[in-house]
């Protein structure tokens, strides 16, 4: 594990106790943290770390999803890091920030790894994207308001979203982990 970054390196070292069955995953985010010192920034071509929100309600059994307008998908809440090594940090600024929603509130450690490929898009090369989610709940509301990266939001029953076909695998992996959590 990487030197640079001891707090997120212990955050990866306390989800390989939580789940080893994601051994594999878990040693790619590893290399890819002690790879460079720009790992977090945008700049780093190869890719970069972001950070995501399973933002859930109050009593946990729905999950706020946004129609990603650049993606065409449904999916969790989430962006850059620019510089942050802090992801439940950037994943709580993402989740207030694309939804609008007020007394969201980080809980536990990381909740999900997803490396996935972002095609070319204009002066953008294609890259990959290291993304480390997180749960983050709604503690005082549920209104929401969507900002220009989205088509619109929606909150889902989660077990509705862990069955859905038309919903992005990853996003369906993390209600079936919830709803490991629920029982």
């Amino acid at each position: 594990m990487s030197h640079a970054f001891p707090q997120f390196a212990a955050a990866l070292g306390d989800y390989r106790s939580r789940h080893p069955e994601e051994g594999g995953a878990i040693d790619g985010f590893a290399v890819f943290l002690a790879s460079d010192a720009s790992v977090f920034e945008r700049s780093h071509v190869a890719g970069h770390f972001t950070g995501s929100a399973w933002l859930v309600s109050a009593d946990g059994r729905r999950v706020l999803l946004m129609h990603h307008r650049k993606l065409g998908r449904w999916l969790q809440p989430g962006g850059h890091a620019d510089g942050d090594a802090d992801l439940a940090r950037v994943a709580l600024r993402e989740a207030e920030e694309e939804t609008g929603v007020v007394g969201l509130r980080v809980e536990d450690g990381i909740f999900d790894l997803d490396r996935h490929r972002i095609p070319a898009r204009g002066h953008e090369a294609e890259h990959w994207h290291y993304d480390v989610r997180y749960v983050v709940r709604a503690t005082v509301g549920e209104s929401f308001a969507a900002n220009e990266e989205s088509l619109g939001l929606a909150w889902r029953p989660v077990c509705e979203v862990a069955d859905d076909a038309d919903v992005d695998e990853s996003v369906r992996r993390m209600a079936r982990k919830w709803m490991g959590r629920l029982l």
